[in-house]
């Protein structure tokens, strides 16, 4: 049973290790075939496996089964273990999330006016962008008072843009 709960702790530290040195695999073996050790030979499916191995291995082993029985099960445990963990990764690798809006998104927003704008000064507009309120420095070529309905001609920095007002 020592040697089992050895390989399982063995494979937690593994999975520690993965944490700073995953992808070295990649590094020593630059030769290797695209993705071997960037999927199923990553060191978190190598982690997810030992660990199971041990562990499994260990329970078999405390319930009287004998070694070589002991051991197949912590095998087919370690093997199961580190396929989910390479499905579950390639999952997570595939997760795309929508991209971070840019100043240039800014052009063509409708907001509101927070701070009066002073003919060629600055005032504040709130704007939703991506579905959040950004409040912003304005500058208007006109004078625009506070609760002004506006528009987006320009991003002229990443937090002030040129507006003009709506006219209905």
């Amino acid at each position: 049973m020592g040697w089992f709960l050895g390989l399982g702790i063995g494979g937690i530290a593994v999975l520690a290790l993965s944490l700073v040195f995953d992808g070295v695999l990649e590094g020593l073996f630059g030769g290797a075939p695209d993705g071997l050790f960037d999927g199923l030979l990553s060191l978190p499916v190598i982690a997810g496996f030992l660990s199971m191995a041990g562990f499994a291995g260990a329970i078999a082993s405390g319930t009287g089964l004998g070694t070589a029985s002991a051991a197949g099960t912590g095998v087919a445990a370690g093997a199961v273990a580190g396929w989910a963990t390479w499905r579950f990764s390639r999952a997570l690798m595939r997760d795309r999330t929508d991209p971070a809006p840019r100043q240039g998104d800014l052009v063509g927003t409708a907001g509101s006016v927070v701070t009066a704008i002073p003919a060629d000064g600055y005032g504040e507009v709130l704007l939703r962008l991506a579905g959040q309120p950004v409040k912003l420095a304005a500058r208007s070529a006109v004078p625009v008072e506070r609760g002004a309905e506006i528009w987006v001609e320009a991003a002229l920095s990443s937090t002030s843009v040129a507006v003009r007002r709506v006219e209905r």
